[in-house]
């Protein structure tokens, strides 16, 4: 199971881009891959056209995004502590947090700002 983070949902979402090709591949694969409620806002508040919302509503349905709820919140604040710069990287902890606790790999285009987080194994895409 890969969780998707919104640097990836954003650009996988627009036709034509290596990481649209690079998630068809991970998808004919046999990848599982899911959103959590945190990428879901983030995707949602836009600016978004018509076509992408409709692309994420069919592939990524926002009633199947996982919650981030207690267990998220906890992991997410012993995260926080951990790592630095947290501060500045509230939501990215939180989306880190919503992966570990499902025992899911990451897959974003800032692996800089995961790299750090302990236990967290982030997704390589098919070549």
């Amino acid at each position: 199971m890969t969780l998707l983070d919104t640097s990836l949902v954003v650009d996988a979402l627009r036709p034509h881009t290596a990481t649209s090709r690079q998630m068809r591949a991970a998808l004919a694969a046999g990848e599982r891959l899911g959103l959590c409620t945190l990428v879901l806002y983030e995707w949602q508040r836009g600016p978004r056209r018509a076509e992408e919302l409709t692309a994420q509503a069919s592939l990524l349905p926002a009633a199947d995004a996982w919650p981030f709820g207690s267990a998220e919140a906890l992991v997410a604040a012993e995260i926080y502590r951990a790592i630095p710069r947290a501060r500045s990287r509230e939501i990215d902890v939180a989306i880190a947090a919503c992966a570990l606790v499902r025992g899911a790999s990451l897959w974003t285009l800032n692996p800089n700002d995961f790299r750090d987080i302990p236990g967290l194994t982030l997704y390589q895409p098919p070549a």
